[in-house]
Order: structure tokens, then C-alpha cells, then sequence
């Protein structure tokens, strides 16, 4: 029997027992311990208490079943800079425990209350089943590379590690993933949902409700649509019965439709006629939704490591500190990495911290099926050329963003369920980088994913869904490739671009969101290409005059007002952003917001996309839309080249106002509800090379300036032409037909030059009206007729040069990946009506604000 710790240890041989009797043990200094032992307390955990600082000096020791409290000296209880510990259930109180490379440790079944450890350049240490509580700082600190010099217990660690981890590999290359817990799916609200986008663990999210209706009862509106096509005598058009405003040829009568094949142009096989193939001449496909669900199914970790050898590699490695199945409740950190420190942590819980983890200085973190909660700052940040991976985590109920990346951080995100945040689901500035990849995202107050400040990640395959903000933001010179992702039903924008944002936008699935499918604000730019933009009761795309975006290849299709609006009003941004993250703490922990003054050090991903000078609409399918397909009303010029415009519930083109030039060439305009083109005074305009083809009222009405050359206008319901009020148009080289209605109209105060236009007669034998006031203001000279004499002739034809649109080689505008035309060839065809009202000031978030 001895009185102390002290004596007791200074009579102890290699490897003995020490039992300590109920009580308090306290020594006056540190305590040197020179040779291996074990040390436990008897009775109940709470009968033995140490007031002790103890310097580990020998190869192991363990020590089970003891409070640890700080001597009066010194907030150090114990220290290991060579040996081996291990502590089984034992309370740590207000003290710190630090290991020292080439030290090693082993912590199990502990707590830690205000208490913390520290990893000073270990090769290997492992805590399991802890509880850490009540930390004014950090519970654990991993700093330092981990130190090559390893003691006898490595290997042991090694082994004990990899025979509990989460992830098992079954062989050298193949890592499968084990059982997953279940974290619950997302708060049950009253939201569209959307099931054709839904993949991976279903049993996650809501059941469909509205959307899913919306997108069967399309599939059954493509069949019985597509069923009644049917083809007419060989040589004449397709025609197509449908309330869509696809074709109002079809219920004209026998009588008419005998005079109309006498004066019937064919004009069906031009430069864009492969676009609308998609949209009025493909079958309905069984498997088409089906399909579509498969090719945008969440992949699971398992896939994902089975397709990437750099993730696998990350989680199979093992280095530095292992952190398992422990509970950070209740304090101010949990996780600190520095240094280069190497960390690992498996199926632990952080909740009610200010932050759960923070990784900086070249630092790499695996984290794999943690639960992150209600922290009140972000949940994981990565700063300083931090990386690693953050794998199948439950990220949610935060109060700032769940995984914040600045500084040069470059992580590996995948297959994580972040949502519920109060702010943001990712934020990405500062040159920040990372991968972001087959996450679900869902439910955050804030942008799904939020970048700006020239942050720069590659997001993909993601989930973005049922956010009360927008999908995807990108704001302050943000950029970012954004690819494959699905982005459904969110408040705001599905992805928003502002205040020089320059992203690419490539072969998305923007859909059923309750604003807008893409905005492009004040200053946005970017590449929009290869997305399908579906059923968003906004605008497909919202476009602020100021900005200077490149859209194409894109299906925008069955919105509920425009396809693609260009506005000159100045949205009130500074609200958007206060709304959308920009109270978010950016400079936390006391860092600068120096972030514009890092942008040139960002490496430039973008440098083989086209520069433009003027904003770009080309190459896009735009139909079935609620309004007119392009509405205009800008103070910005602006091209428009190369869309099929089709079957819009307006117009298919509306200028309202362009004081600098809209340039339309080379469109398929056809099958709108009301007129073609719709140009509204001084607004300034040029149609060069397009075909305007079977609109319900007329082809072209003009009230502004502009030029209309080479053109090929037919088969509209009213005139081919109308200039009204104080249009002031040069019409060259136009083919027009009308087959009710005069040709060309000129009206009211027009002026202009009408010359070398063929004009095809129609059924009413009009060709040119002209009432203006003053005749010599509006010069009609050289113009040709061509008029049909009887059935018997042969029939006319658009011919040297075809019918218009030409576009080089029939396929411009193709080059979008193939995973996009999965999702677009089988989405274009849903003829769903989305409901929702015509708004005539912009951008529905407008209206919100």
C-alpha cells in the first residue's frame, strides 16, 4: 500500500498493475513515468480522481477507469512524446491531453468535458466512442505532417483501425460500401416535388405529388399527341392536331385545303428542321421518363469510389488521427486541422458547436458518415490549400453555410446530404476550389450552392432541390463548371448569375422551380449550354440587359411566361444579395475580405470558350413556353441566331424595346399562338436569313426601325408583313406568302424601302397594301409576284436558296455533350401546360421581393 501516485510508480516494475483506491490523488509536480504500467481506478468511474501532470517517458501504458483533473501548475494532465497510451473510460476535466510524435495513443469510451487533445506530427492516433463537451476552443487539434518515425504500436493501430472502418475494400481496387445508417429524409412540406429526378435511396425523399402528375400526364399528352401525326400526300408538310398551337393548319377545311395544295410552298426541310424533329416529330418513347430518371440517378459512394481511384485512395488512407464514433456536443470547436495535419473521421456526431470542423494550411480531412447539426457558424470550413474528402456525411440545420471553401481549398465532396441550413448548402470564394459531386441538396434558406469571389469548384451529378433561395448562385466573379446536376423546385432561380458570375452551364436539368429556370442579373455572364430548362413557372431564362451571357443548345420549353426574357430595368440586387448570402459570415475568425485582390492568382479553366461583346442567344430549342418564346425590352444589343422558336403561347419573337440593335438571324420562328415577330416602336431591330413559318396571326409586325432582308416568311394565318404607325424598315429580298392575307401591309406613318421581295400568291390574291400618309417617305419598287394559274402547274417550291434557315452543315450548335442530349431528347416532348400568369414587369423574384 502506498500513499501516492508518486511512491507507488517509483516502486512499480515493468508492465505492473497499480490499483487506486477510491479518492482524490493530488502531486504538487509532474510526475515522470519511466517505466510501462497500468493504472486503474477502482469502484464506480467517479471514485478515483487525479490532480496530476504525468510526462510519459517509457515504450506503453494504459490507464482505465480515472478522473482527470489539472494540477494547479498547469492545464497539461498527460504527455506522450515516444510511448504508446491507452485510456478506457476515463473522464478528462478542464485539462489537456497532448501526443507528441513519435508518440501514439489510443482513447476509448472517454469524455472530455472542457477538455481537449492535441496531435503534434503523429503517425497514427485513434479515438472511439468519446464525448467531447462544453471545449472554449478546439476538442481536438491535428497539427503537423504526420512523422515518418513510427513506434512499436503503429502496426497495431494500423490493423485495429482497418478492422472496424466504415469503408472495407472486398480487394485491392474495389472499395464497398457498408450498410448505410439512415439520416432521415427531408422535412415533409407542402412542395412540388419532382420523382423524374429523384435517384439513389428514394425512401430519403418526399413522395412526388404535383410535379410527378405534371410529368405523367405529359408522357401521356407526348403518346396521344404523337399519335395523332400522321403524314399527308407525299410531298406536302407534316401536320400535327394539338391544342399546343403546333400547327393550325390541320382544321382547315377540305375545300381549303385542295386550294391549299395548289399554293402550297414547301419550306419543312431547312437548316434548323432537326431541332424540331425533337419537338413534333418523334414517337413517344415507353421508357422515355424512365429512362430520364436513369441517366440523372444520384450515384452512390460505392459507385463513385468505383469510378474514381484518387476518392478511393483518399478513403482507404489512414494517417495521423482517427477520430470514430464519437459525440462533439455542446462547445465552441470540434475538429481542428493545421499544419499539413492528417485526419480521419468516421461515423461521429457534431452538434450545437459553433463550428464541427476546420481544416487549413495544405491540411487534408476524410470525413465519412458524420452527422453535422445545428453548429452556429458553418459546419465544415476548409481554408488554405486544404483538401481531402467529405463523403456520405449528413450536413444540416446549420446556421451559416454547411461546408464553407476559400483560400485555395480544394476538397472532394461527394454523396452528402447537406439541407436545412439557415443560410447557404456549400459556399465556394475567396479561390476556392473543389469538386463537388453527387451530393443531395436540398431545403436551405440560401442558395443550394452558392460561389463568388472567384471561386472556382467543379459541381456535378448533384441533386439541388427545394431550396427557399436559388439552386446554384454565382455572384461577385464567381465562375465554376456546373455540370449534369439536377435543380428542381427552388424558390428563386435554378441557377443564379450576377455581378461578373462567369460559370459554365452545361447539360443541366433546371425544372419545376417556382421562379425562374436561369437568371442572368446585373453584370452576369457565363456559358448556358446543352441544359434543359422545363416547367419553371418564371421564365426559362431571365436576362438583365447589362450582362453579357452565352446561351446555347439549350431546350427551354413549357414555362410558365417567356422562354427567354431580356430586360433593361435594374432588379434591386442589393436586396437579392442580402437575401441570398450576402449577410453570410464571410469573414470569420477574423479573416480579411481581401478576396478581389487574390482573382489573378486563380489558375483560368475557361480559356478555349468563344468571347463574345454582345450577348448571345444561339443554337437553343425554345417551345411550348406560356408567353412569347423571346421577349425583349433592352437597352443592350443583343444576337439571336440560330433557335428554333416554336409553338410559344404569344409570340414567337417580341421586341418591346431595344434602343441598341437586335440582330435575329438564321431562327425558325413557327407555330406560335399569336404573330412571328413582334417589334414594338423605336425599338431597333435586324431579321436576316430566318424562316418564319405558320404562326397564328401575322409573321412580321413592325412599329420600330430597323432592316428585314432575306427572309422567308409563309403559311402565317395573317400577313406575311405588316409596318405599322412610324416604322421605318428596309425590306429586301424577302419571300413571303400569305395564303388569307395580303403579303406586305404598310400602314399609318411608315416609311421605308420595300424592294426585291418575291411574293408568292396566296388564296385571297392579295399581295401589297399601302396606305401610308405620305407615299414618297415609302418607296415599293422592283418587287416580284409569282401567281398560280391552276392545279395542273407544277408546284412551287423555296428554291435557290432552299428554304431558310441555312446553317452550315444542318448541325451547328451540336457539340453538347452527350449526357445532356440524354436529358434533353427525352424531355423536349412533355407537353405539360404549367399554370401561371403572363407577368409583364421581368423576373418573378421581382415580384417576390
Amino acid at each position: 500500500m502506498f500513499d501516492t501516485l508518486r511512491a507507488a510508480l517509483a516502486s512499480a516494475g515493468v508492465y505492473d498493475r497499480i490499483v487506486l483506491l477510491p479518492g482524490v490523488y493530488e502531486e504538487q509536480s509532474e510526475i515522470i513515468l519511466k517505466v510501462p504500467v497500468e493504472i486503474v481506478g477502482q469502484g464506480k468511474l467517479g471514485d478515483v480522481a487525479l490532480l496530476v501532470s504525468i510526462d510519459q517517458h517509457c515504450p506503453t501504458t494504459r490507464l482505465c477507469n480515472v478522473v482527470f483533473m489539472p494540477a494547479w501548475f498547469t492545464p497539461v494532465v498527460y504527455k506522450t512524446t515516444s510511448g504508446h497510451v491507452q485510456f478506457d473510460n476515463c473522464n478528462f476535466e478542464n485539462g489537456q491531453l497532448q501526443i507528441h510524435a513519435p508518440g501514439t495513443c489510443q482513447v476509448k469510451f472517454c469524455t472530455f468535458n472542457q477538455s481537449s487533445i492535441h496531435f503534434h506530427s503523429v503517425a497514427l492516433g485513434v479515438l472511439e466512442n468519446c464525448e467531447f463537451t462544453g471545449s472554449e476552443n478546439a476538442s481536438v487539434t491535428i497539427e503537423g505532417i504526420p512523422s515518418s518515425e513510427r513506434n512499436w504500436a503503429c502496426k497495431h493501430l494500423t490493423t485495429l483501425a482497418k478492422s472496424h472502418c466504415v469503408l472495407q475494400a472486398s480487394d485491392p481496387t474495389l472499395c464497398n460500401v457498408l450498410k448505410r445508417g439512415g439520416w432521415g429524409g427531408p422535412p415533409a412540406r407542402n412542395v412540388r416535388t419532382c420523382k423524374i429526378v429523384v435517384g439513389g435511396d428514394q425512401s430519403n425523399l418526399l413522395p412526388a405529388s404535383k410535379t410527378q402528375l405534371v410529368l405523367e400526364k405529359a408522357g401521356e399528352k407526348e403518346a396521344e399527341v404523337n399519335g395523332r401525326l400522321y403524314t399527308a400526300k407525299e410531298g406536302e408538310a407534316m401536320t400535327l392536331e394539338t391544342d399546343s398551337s403546333d400547327s393550325e393548319l390541320s382544321t382547315s377545311s377540305e375545300n381549303e385545303e385542295d386550294d391549299r395544295s395548289m399554293y402550297k410552298l414547301s419550306y419543312r426541310a431547312h437548316g434548323l428542321s432537326h431541332m424540331l424533329a425533337h419537338v413534333i416529330h418523334s414517337r413517344p418513347q415507353t421508357n422515355g421518363l424512365t429512362a430520364l430518371q436513369r441517366d440523372l440517378e444520384l450515384k452512390t459512394l460505392q459507385q463513385e469510389l468505383q469510378r474514381d481511384k484518387e476518392a478511393q485512395s483518399l478513403a482507404s488512407s489512414l494517417q495521423g488521427c482517427l477520430i470514430r464514433k464519437c459525440l462533439f456536443r455542446d462547445g465552441k470547436g470540434g475538429v481542428f486541422v493545421c499544419s499539413q495535419g492528417r485526419a480521419k473521421l468516421e461515423g461521429s456526431i457534431f452538434r450545437e458547436l459553433t463550428y464541427a470542423v476546420r481544416c487549413i494550411q495544405n491540411s487534408k480531412i476524410i470525413m465519412l458518415k458524420n452527422d453535422i447539426h445545428h453548429c452556429k457558424a458553418s459546419g465544415i470550413f476548409l481554408r488554405l490549400a486544404a483538401g481531402g474528402l467529405i463523403a456520405d456525411n449528413n450536413i444540416h440545420s446549420n446556421c451559416e453555410a454547411g461546408v464553407d471553401i476559400r483560400k485555395g481549398a480544394n476538397p472532394l465532396i461527394l454523396c452528402n446530404k447537406i439541407h436545412s441550413g439557415l443560410r447557404s448548402g456549400i459556399v465556394v470564394l475567396g479561390n476556392g476550389k473543389g469538386i463537388i459531386r453527387s451530393n443531395q441538396i436540398y431545403g436551405n434558406k440560401e442558395a443550394g450552392i452558392y460561389i463568388l469571389y472567384n471561386g472556382n469548384p467543379i459541381v456535378s451529378g448533384n441533386h439541388i432541390f427545394q431550396g427557399l433561395a436559388a439552386g446554384i448562385a454565382v455572384n461577385e466573379n464567381g465562375k465554376g463548371q456546373i455540370i449534369e446536376n439536377v435543380i428542381r423546385e427552388n424558390q428563386w432561380g435554378g441557377a443564379d448569375i450576377r455581378r461578373g458570375g462567369d460559370p459554365v452551364l452545361r447539360s443541366n436539368l433546371i425544372c419545376c422551380g417556382y421562379s425562374d429556370g436561369v437568371v442572368v442579373g446585373e453584370r452576369g455572364k457565363g456559358l448556358i449550354e446543352g441544359n434543359t430548362i422545363y416547367g419553371n413557372k418564371g421564365c426559362g431564362v431571365w436576362i438583365m440587359s447589362s450582362s453579357l451571357p452565352h446561351i446555347t443548345n439549350n431546350r427551354i420549353g413549357h414555362n410558365s411566361i417567356y422562354g427567354v426574357a431580356v430586360f433593361c430595368r435594374k432588379d434591386d440586387a442589393n436586396d437579392y444579395l442580402a437575401n441570398q448570402g450576402g449577410n453570410e459570415n464571410f469573414n470569420d475568425e477574423g479573416e480579411a475580405a481581401s478576396w478581389e485582390n487574390d482573382l489573378d492568382s486563380e489558375d483560368e479553366r475557361f480559356t478555349s470558350r468563344r468571347p463574345i461583346s454582345v450577348a448571345l442567344v444561339e443554337s437553343n430549342s425554345i417551345n411550348h413556353n406560356g408567353a412569347a418564346g423571346l421577349y425583349v425590352k433592352s437597352s443592350e444589343a443583343l444576337n439571336v441566331i440560330a433557335n428554333a422558336i416554336h409553338a410559344n403561347h404569344d409570340s414567337g419573337v417580341a421586341v418591346f424595346q431595344s434602343s441598341q440593335l437586335t440582330r435575329l438571324a438564321n431562327n425558325s420562328i413557327s407555330c406560335n399562338s399569336l404573330g412571328g415577330v413582334l417589334v414594338e416602336s423605336e425599338a431597333r431591330v435586324e431579321l436576316r436569313g430566318n424562316g418564319i413559318y405558320d404562326n397564328s396571326s401575322h409573321g412580321i409586325t413592325s412599329k420600330g426601325d430597323g432592316v428585314i432582308v432575306e427572309n422567308d416568311i409563309v403559311g402565317n394565318r395573317g400577313c406575311g408583313l405588316q409596318l405599322l404607325q412610324t416604322a421605318d424598315m428596309k425590306v429586301t429580298k424577302n419571300r413571303i406568302q400569305s395564303f388569307w392575307d395580303y403579303g406586305i401591309v404598310m400602314l399609318d406613318q411608315t416609311k421605308g424601302l420595300v424592294q426585291e421581295n418575291l411574293i408568292f400568291q396566296g388564296r385571297s390574291k392579295k399581295t401589297i397594301l399601302q396606305q401610308v400618309s405620305n407615299a414618297e417617305d415609302c418607296i415599293v419598287q422592283n418587287n416580284k409576284l409569282l401567281t398560280c394559274k391552276s392545279k395542273s402547274d407544277v408546284a412551287w417550291t423555296l428554291e435557290n436558296p432552299p428554304a431558310r434557315p441555312h446553317i452550315e452543315g444542318s448541325s451547328r450548335g451540336t457539340s453538347t455533350a452527350t449526357n445532356s442530349q440524354k436529358v434533353t431528347t427525352m424531355s423536349t416532348r412533355i407537353a405539360a401546360r404549367m399554370d401561371g400568369g403572363c407577368h409583364n414587369n421581368g423576373s418573378i423574384f421581382c415580384t417576390i421581393l
